[in-house]
């Protein structure tokens, strides 16, 4: 007998690999393994591939996967990329219509942002309960990254619609302690708000010992202490902070930053690594299949990532968990008071620099690699927080009591 109906709602799903399709994934495939019967409404599209068309109809691992017709212009422009998001409105908001039944709860995610509007209406007209999960906050994202009309009254404007959705769902959750608070901030009732962590696999990711790794010594690196950053290097980042350090640490020579993935700042920092003489300081990578995931993220002493502080609250650094997985610590450069920053300092798996500040970040990078024992220790620490708190099985039992909860309400 099924626990219960819930239709999630996201533009991306298997077999995308863009992060929001594999969170849902896990999610709805766990959900469904444990009794609750589950339907995704999704697009024909894949992230990295407009040309890509899904099946319409699919039922996999026990859930029944809906995808709609939409416009496929992709992310080369705002005007395409605007239609895209409209056609998905329009297509989900009928589907749920259609799918939904009373007293069902609609998950809805933001991709496209703004979803909580259209679902709030759909979900208000089938009498279904709406529970949003916020990976991140727009018009507030856009409006920090410099979109200029997010900064005016077509901003302001789609901010109120946002918290009129959110103050109408039954349950908001935050992936963090900082988004939280800027709901709380925005006037939604603190008891329609929630703290549900993202998560990462900690059976698949596990701690490579670096004596080990077959991919520190193919690519040089076996008597390099190794900074790495795995993932996208986006527009919420910075990379001055790590470019300064590494002209301060330069004359060493032992240290090397290793870039693996892509994004619009890591094509600009390997420019700008190239235009100061830095090669020999910069490793830069593809990225790894996802089955080599424990292995590339084990080539690294420590990682490093960022978040700009004006961005704290608004999203999330979900590498973090990936990273903490593979037993490697962190050097957070980002606001000390932000939510990694709260995490490495209280679970002591790592360091935080105030992003601008290079001479810390170097002094931080050469006082690490002199200590090998603190190194370890930091990493332990972290592995042990991702399986005490930060895995599948953690995450799902939260998710799991909170629609036990949703449900048991008029």
């Amino acid at each position: 007998m099924s626990r219960g109906r819930i239709l999630f709602v996201n533009r991306f799903y298997y077999p995308d690999h863009s992060a929001t399709a594999q969170l849902l994934t896990d999610l709805a495939e766990a959900l469904a393994a444990r009794g609750w019967t589950i339907t995704v409404i999704a697009s024909q599209l894949r992230y990295d591939d407009i040309t890509a068309k899904l099946t319409r109809y699919e039922d996999r691992s026990g859930v029944a996967i809906h995808r709609v017709r939409t416009t496929r212009f992709g992310r080369s422009g705002l005007a395409g990329r605007a239609i895209d998001y409209l056609s998905f409105y329009v297509m989900a908001f009928f589907a749920v219509l259609i799918l939904a039944r009373r007293r069902d709860v609609v998950v809805a995610k933001t991709d496209p942002p703004m979803l909580s509007v259209v679902m709030a209406l759909a979900s208000r007209l089938r009498g279904a309960r709406l529970v949003n999960w916020l990976q991140d906050l727009y018009p507030e994202v856009a409006a920090e990254l410099g979109v200029a009309v997010m900064r005016g009254p077509v901003g302001a404007m789609l901010q109120r619609l946002r918290n009129a959705s959110l103050r109408s769902a039954i349950c908001n959750v935050a992936i963090g302690e900082r988004m939280s608070e800027r709901l709380l901030e925005q006037g939604v009732p603190p008891a329609r708000v929630q703290i549900v962590h993202n998560w990462t696999d900690e059976d698949s990711i596990r701690p490579v010992v670096l004596a080990s790794s077959g991919l520190r010594e193919e690519w040089g690196l076996r008597r390099r202490f190794v900074v790495g950053y795995s993932g996208n290097l986006g527009r919420a980042h910075e990379a001055e902070t790590v470019l300064g350090a590494a002209h301060l640490l330069r004359e060493g020579g032992n240290v090397v930053f290793l870039m693996i993935g892509k994004g619009r700042e890591s094509e600009r920092l390997e420019a700008r690594v190239v235009a100061d003489g830095l090669s020999s300081c910069f490793q830069f990578r593809p990225y790894q299949p996802r089955e080599r995931l424990s292995e590339s993220l084990g080539v690294a002493d420590i990682h490093w990532l960022s978040l700009r502080p004006e961005l704290e609250g608004l999203i999330v650094p979900s590498k973090f968990y990936g990273i903490a997985a593979a037993g490697r610590p962190v050097i957070a450069v980002s606001d000390p008071d932000g939510e990694i920053g709260r995490l490495v300092t209280r679970q002591d798996c790592g360091v935080v620099i105030t992003p601008g500040d290079s001479v810390s970040l170097a002094e931080a990078i050469k006082s690490l690699a002199a200590d090998p024992v603190r190194v370890a220790a930091m990493g332990q620490a972290a592995r042990a927080m991702v399986e005490r708190d930060y895995g599948r099985g953690a995450a799902f039992d939260r998710w799991e009591r909170l629609f036990f909860d949703v449900s048991a309400q008029s």
